[in-house]
């Protein structure tokens, strides 16, 4: 098999955030084909358990511990040279070391570059052909969050999503082809950037194990009492709780919209689900708002959910949670933004709100209905089915890493 050079900002496993359930998938679609010589960090310590299981499927790796208090003074630096935050924060001098060393060691010439942040290893490097799959428009979300802050803040965030996106322009550019997660992701940056060639860029969709993540009669439900007997409707948010629009997203719900649930439903109680929850969303816990913190595993919230939500106000691209509670046979109600990302029919197989009211509203209809819920359930269910597998997605990244054909003139 060739070797690859597989660049990505964070350790792909687990799988327990939306970036690095893509990644990961990647990395197994990459290692099925070719010989992975992986260059990535570890911003979580609880992750380094898991450094061997990822070595595993890696002829070798560079697993560099990145300590996100001091990167982060470090990216400060960026502002005195007019450089991007987010670049300085993951630049590493021992990384750019090993990648220069293996590159010419074993011949490698082609790469596969996950996030933006991680070009600067592969773009300058001689004869290495290399693919760089954005995800989404992070300098688009820079510019989002400015929008939702107060100076100073908004100017450094608007200042990063401007050197970003500059960034962003020269490495598709020097990209052998560049990836978004939708076409809607790939005509936001068509439309933000001037420096980027046509043709070079494509969408590369996500997907879900929907065999994981699928319902099970002998799972049991976390919301059962004591007597076993069910302690009234829960809603379910899912999803990393030190992300800044997660963050948003609960406290949005639990200030604006759940006051007004709780007056229709007094039994009603709203469960955040997800790691790392920051101080301020466990402050949000009450009677009626149970924070979980990490769990061992998400199914049984989200097969058991009377409804799941994902009320995001700054999101980019396909949201994972989406995916998985479909999978899970579970109604959602989400974001317009976030239905529109992954093509679903509205009103059918997943339910769109933008307000206040639209989501108590849609809440309220299935809440009331329990025949649309479970109908929704099962179409949202069949909809991942048919149109969100891993395989059939990243099967399109592969005519990219061919070796070009050399055109002989007779």
């Amino acid at each position: 098999m060739r070797n690859l050079l597989y660049l990505v900002h964070r350790l792909p496993y687990p799988p327990n955030k939306g970036d690095k359930v893509r990644s990961y998938n990647l990395l197994k679609h990459l290692s099925s084909q070719y010989n992975i010589f992986l260059g990535t960090f570890v911003d979580d310590s609880d992750d380094l358990k898991y450094a061997d299981f990822v070595k595993n499927l890696c002829v070798d790796a560079h697993i560099e511990k990145l300590n996100p208090f001091f990167s982060k003074i470090r990216s400060v630096a960026g502002l005195l040279n007019n450089n991007s935050l987010t670049l300085t924060y993951y630049r590493s001098a021992s990384l750019e070391k090993w990648v220069s060393h293996v590159v010419e060691k074993n011949n490698i010439d082609i790469a596969v570059v996950f996030s933006s942040a991680m070009a600067q290893y592969a773009s300058d490097i001689p004869n290495l052909r290399f693919l760089v799959d954005f995800v989404d428009v992070d300098s688009a979300k820079w510019t989002e969050y400015a929008n939702r802050h107060r100076w100073p803040m908004s100017w450094l965030y608007r200042r990063e999503g401007r050197l970003l996106l500059r960034y962003e322009g020269e490495i598709s550019k020097k990209a052998e082809h560049s990836f978004f997660v939708t076409e809607n992701e790939v005509n936001l940056f068509k439309s933000l950037s001037f420096d980027f060639s046509e043709g070079k860029i494509s969408a590369l969709n996500n997907g879900v194990d929907a065999e994981y993540f699928s319902p099970n009669k002998l799972r049991i439900s976390p919301y059962l009492s004591s007597s076993k007997e069910s302690i009234g409707h829960s809603i379910v948010f899912t999803g990393a709780m030190d992300y800044w629009p997660n963050i948003d997203a609960v406290f949005w719900f639990v200030n604006e919209i759940l006051p007004k649930l709780s007056e229709k439903y007094p039994q009603l109680c709203f469960y955040i689900v997800g790691r790392n929850p920051s101080s301020a969303v466990l402050d949000l816990a009450s009677d009626t708002v149970i924070v979980t913190g990490t769990v061992s595993d998400v199914r049984p919230y989200l097969q058991h959910a009377s409804v799941v939500v994902a009320p995001l106000r700054v999101a980019r691209g396909i949201q994972n949670k989406i995916l998985e509670a479909m999978a899970m046979a579970r109604a959602v109600v989400a974001s317009a933004t976030c239905v529109d990302a992954i093509n679903a029919r509205a009103d059918k197989e997943i339910f769109a709100a933008e307000s206040v009211d639209d989501f108590v509203l849609k809440i309220s209809m299935l809440l009331d209905t329990p025949d649309l819920a479970k109908e929704m359930g099962r179409a949202g269910r069949l909809k991942v089915l048919e149109s969100y597998s891993w395989t059939a997605h990243l099967m399109g990244i592969d005519k990219y890493l061919d070796i070009p054909e050399i055109q002989y003139v007779l």
